[in-house]
């Protein structure tokens, strides 16, 4: 009998419908705002009473991620992930998605089933619908876009324009991992490429490559937000590195930050690790990016229902413009911040 590993479905023999048809047979509508999904010309979304906040991110081969090492289980589960975080950074909730694909001859059924498999496990992890998407051919490669659709108040809507000189700032779980998973993953592809025999090595480092692999949006911080009557003065997630998540909170906001190095919260096999490649873990936490956490804002009043909260840092305070952004080290000194993270269209 042939291995199911090795079995191979050519996505034409099924057509553009069936492909949707089979590949979203696997996800049930189970909030009470969706009433109609995949199967119609649009779907219907019923948010009476909320805000609708909607995010789009659009994930490139060859540029967001290498299928080298990165399992398409773990791609789809990532996607979802990456576009629900948007969400929460609006201190809103998830309710739905859109995933449109477009894909290369090269891509079989089984390993599209392999994407969905961990687009579905996301969704019903973060309680969102799949309600619709294309597919299409690509001439090379494969790109992922995916909507995320949520629903908010708008007494606790939270914005990146809203910081207010004065307020501390605030930082969720630690940084500067997923950037040292992903040079770890690097390097062993360039290794293999060299010498396609050589075994991988990663060091065991199971928690910085997973950061990297299968980031998970924080829905628990926001969810502690509910719990503790808690609305941020402003917020964003930290995608593209600290640094330039703290730049556009401040720019928006017209603000200026004195940021304390010793308040950015770092994991220990991170700090390990970025000494091991000759980096200070400090600027890995400030521009690696990827890491999908919390920058936020909160009013000093407010300091007491964070103060013993798990996983919240606060790591600064927003200053006048004049002042500008500055980061203290250390080591007592004070040097102006740069924002050097994840440029999109730099090559």
């Amino acid at each position: 009998m042939q291995d199911q590993a090795e079995q191979r479905t050519d996505i034409n023999t099924l057509g553009e419908f069936g492909l949707i048809e089979h590949l979203t047979r696997q996800f049930p509508l189970e909030n009470s705002a969706s009433i109609k999904g995949v199967g119609d010309d649009a779907a219907v979304i019923d948010n009476t009473g909320f805000l609708t906040v909607v995010s789009t991110d659009m994930l490139v081969e060859g540029i967001h991620f290498d299928l080298m090492y990165s399992p398409l289980k773990h791609l789809g589960y990532k996607s979802v992930a990456v576009n629900v975080s948007d969400i929460y950074a609006m201190n809103a909730q998830p309710k739905q998605i859109t995933v449109s694909i477009a894909l290369s001859n090269r891509f079989s059924l089984e390993a599209l089933d392999e994407l969905y498999e961990g687009i579905r496990l996301a969704c019903k992890h973060y309680g969102v619908d799949l309600v619709g998407g294309d597919t299409s051919s690509s001439n090379r490669g494969l790109i992922l876009s995916i909507t995320a659709i949520g629903q908010g108040t708008a007494e606790k809507m939270v914005y990146r324009n809203t910081a207010k000189i004065g307020d501390l700032i605030c930082i969720s779980g630690d940084l500067g991992a997923a950037y040292l998973g992903l040079q770890i993953l690097e390097r062993e592809k360039q290794l293999f490429l060299s010498n396609p025999g050589i075994q991988p090595d990663l060091e065991a480092q199971n928690y910085i490559i997973g950061r990297q692999l299968k980031p998970e949006a924080r829905m628990d911080i926001i969810e502690m937000f509910e719990k503790n009557q808690l609305v941020p003065t402003s917020m964003i997630d930290i995608s593209d590195g600290l640094a330039s998540e703290l730049f556009h909170i401040c720019t928006q906001s017209g603000v200026g930050a004195f940021l304390e190095e010793s308040g950015i919260p770092i994991h220990p096999d991170t700090e390990l690790q970025a000494i091991k490649f000759g980096l200070d873990p400090a600027t890995c936490a400030l521009n690696g990016g990827e890491d999908y956490e919390l920058l936020f804002t909160i009013n000093p009043k407010d300091v007491d229902k964070i103060r013993f909260l798990p996983d919240i840092y606060i790591a600064g305070e927003i200053v006048e413009a004049k002042d500008g952004i500055n980061l203290h080290t250390k080591g007592g000194n004070i040097h102006a911040l740069k924002a050097q993270g994840w440029r999109h269209f730099e090559g």
